[in-house]
Order: C-alpha cells, then structure tokens, then sequence
C-alpha cells in the first residue's frame, strides 16, 4: 500500500500545469532569470482552472450570443447539435476525416468536433443554417438542387459550407480552388462530378476545362 505522503496537500502539480509552465520556466532558468521563472510559476498557481464540472460560457453563432453551461470537455459539434438544436452540421467520422461538421470560425472552415466549445468564446460561429436564413437557399444551393449534388445528404451542410466561404471570397473561383475547399470533404456516395458542377455553376461558369 502507497504510504501517504505530507507533502501532497501542500503541493499538487497538474500535467497541464506541468506542460504549461515547463518550457518557459526552463528558458528563464537557463537564461539566469530566476524572477522570471518564479513569474511564470505563480502566474500558473493564481490561474482558476476550468471545470470538470459545467462552466457558463457565451458563443456568437450566426450572429445571436448564446448562453450555455457545459463541461470544458464538450465540443463544438455537440453544444450546436445537443444545446442549441443546429442539427445542420453533422456527426459522422467524429475524427475530422469526413468534413460533415464542418462550420465557419471567423470566416475559417474548421472541423467542429475537434473544436472545443469552451475554447471558441469571443469567436464568430458560423453554421449552415446561419448561411440561409429564413430558409431561402443561396445560389450555391440552388445549384447544389439543380445539378444533383446530393444523395444521402449527410456531406452536404459541410460541403456547403466551405464552398459558400470560398465564393464569398472569390466569387469567381477556379476549377482548382473549388477543389481545395472540397478538399478533406467525403462524399460516400460518390457526387463529386455533380459537386463541382454546382460549384462552376454558381461561380458563373458552366464549361467544362478542356
């Protein structure tokens, strides 16, 4: 049996604690600034960490602050899906390899289920559902419709989504810009030709490069 030891409510290092002030506390100490190396180690005892119960945070998504309680652990993906009921990003892969949740940080597409929810605070989120409003497609979707570019659906919001941010930026984008924003986007029933048709299309471009 571990015999108890004196010093463990005195003293009580967390791995985060460790990694966090480690590295600069070591480069103080080995550039002879023993203050400063003390700094870092009090500013690191003075931090209140998060959790591991539920904690109050605020998130902007589609323009609206949204309050909700939830544990530092929880992504993303799920405060949008479980807490505020926007189901258009969706759970698939859970490992950032299918791109469904995908959504919009600050005009960056990124992956929701690898995003903590806690770590998002002060962001703007952007979902599918914030980029139709009122349920009026954009011409994006509209051509999503026209061309066929769906079949079970669950690729789609994601897919959407990044190709909306890219027109919104280059409205006229390329072939070969069109396919990097698909990029680390699976469609498993295999509509890429009819994804890329709808995107050219609603970029103004119907050719097809010879």
């Amino acid at each position: 049996m571990k015999e108890p030891n004196s010093n463990d409510d005195k003293i009580r290092f967390s791995r985060r604690g460790f990694i966090k002030t480690a590295g600069p506390t070591a480069t103080a100490v080995m550039a002879g600034n023993v203050d400063q190396a003390s700094a870092e180690m009090e500013r690191e005892r003075a931090e209140k960490p998060l959790g591991p119960g539920p904690v109050a945070i605020e998130l902007n998504v589609n323009g609206t602050v949204h309050k909700v309680s939830v544990e530092p652990r929880i992504t993303l993906l799920d405060v949008l899906r479980n807490e505020l009921d926007l189901t258009g990003a969706k759970e698939v892969c859970d490992r950032a390899q299918c791109g469904a949740c995908t959504v919009l940080l600050d005009d960056e597409p990124v992956n929701a289920c690898m995003m903590l929810a806690v770590a998002v605070q002060g962001r703007k989120i952007r979902t599918i559902e914030g980029i139709s409003p009122n349920g009026k497609m954009n011409k994006l979707q509209e051509e999503f419709v026209k061309h066929d570019a769906m079949m079970c659906g669950f690729c789609t919001p994601g897919f959407v989504t990044s190709l909306t941010n890219l027109l919104e930026t280059v409205p006229t984008a390329t072939d070969e810009q069109i396919m990097k924003a698909c990029s680390g986007h699976l469609c498993r029933c295999g509509t890429y030709p009819h994804i890329l048709k709808a995107a050219r299309a609603a970029a103004g471009r119907t050719e097809v490069p010879s």
